[in-house]
């Protein structure tokens, strides 16, 4: 099988090669694709040195498979011509997540929904992903009728400008700035973009794509905050449900989940921390318990690593789905 990796030298990109060799994706010829001042530059996978090549070069090679690690512009411009010629997209960027004719897909959730005709998938956001991932079971069982998102966003998802700021600041370093202001010592309300309705794109993208992946029926409004952190993303989610839990049952379901890892121990002050989840693939839960101010309401704390599960892990997953089931 003939790969292509558009992004390969990013931030995603190095991650994707990574979990590529980790979990021993079939393929037999990589084809590492950046800008063109990378061309030619060589990329290690698995002990075998593979060229960076341009563009247009990878889909003349003809690829089975394309991960896209790059910006959405790039998206929109090339994944369209990878499909015509025959390969199949996985695309992180979120240039296809609300295209209604693009499916949104976590594997453990809806990668069942994937057929033959789908030549762009949507990797989704990685802050909606551990969502989801938490909220899926949940839903299936109680019904999820709202749920409150507090986000704490590790500066990876920036990317590496925003993890030179950092490094840079902590240094007492001059530095090219990823944020209007500095974010050692510091937490920005402020992930993305401001959008007309005061919300930041960041925040919109887990309200409607928990609605895509999940139930349209969902509500949910989030807060979106980047604090100075590198192994993870967190969030403080509140869940009001349809129906009443039995919170035993609720923890048992958690830990019953594909993909999740419930951490939840407050004697022992076991609970996730994107200290602890950097490196791994499953998405985290712990704080488990009842919101004692109404009625069929919970709260949790959910902490996942965002370039792994919220990103390349979750793209690799949708791809050794494509091949298990001959879709590829």
């Amino acid at each position: 099988m003939k790969v292509a990796l558009v992004g390969a030298t990013g931030l995603v990109g190095t991650i994707v090669l990574k979990v590529l060799a980790e979990r021993r994706f079939p393929l037999d010829i990589l084809v590492p694709v950046a800008s063109e001042k990378s061309v030619g530059k060589l990329i290690c996978y698995k002990g075998n040195d593979f060229a960076v090549v341009g563009m247009q070069t990878a889909i003349d090679m003809k690829c089975d498979l394309a991960i896209f690690a790059a910006g959405g512009d790039t998206s929109l411009k090339w994944a369209p011509k990878f499909a015509e010629a025959g390969a199949t997209v996985i695309d992180n960027s979120s240039a296809w997540r609300m295209n209604p004719n693009h499916k949104l897909i976590v594997p453990e959730i809806n990668a069942s929904e994937l057929t033959a005709a789908d030549k762009i998938i949507a990797n989704p956001n990685c802050s909606t992903i551990q969502l989801v991932m938490a909220l899926k079971p949940l839903h299936d069982k109680y019904g999820v009728k709202r749920a409150v998102v507090s986000t704490y966003q590790s500066i990876t998802g920036t990317g590496v400008k925003a993890v030179n700021q950092l490094k840079n600041e902590r240094a007492g370093k001059e530095t090219e700035m990823a944020y209007p202001y500095t974010i050692d010592m510091n937490c920005l309300p402020h992930c993305d973009v401001f959008l007309d309705n005061g919300y930041t794109r960041e925040e919109m993208k887990l309200t409607l794509e928990t609605k895509k992946i999940l139930d349209p029926s969902i509500n949910v409004t989030a807060t979106a905050v980047r604090i100075p952190v590198k192994g993870g993303h967190s969030e403080s989610i509140n869940v009001e449900f349809l129906k009443d839990f039995d919170l035993g049952e609720l923890r048992k379901m958690l830990h019953e989940t594909e993909g999740i890892t419930v951490q939840d121990n407050t004697d022992t002050n076991t609970y996730p921390m994107p200290l602890m989840a950097n490196g791994k693939d499953d998405v985290f839960v712990g704080r488990i318990r009842r919101d004692a101010s109404q009625p069929n309401t919970l709260n949790m704390w959910v902490v996942s690593d965002n370039l792994r599960k919220g990103a390349a892990t979750n793209a690799v997953q949708i791809g050794e789905y494509l091949v298990n089931t001959g879709l590829v």
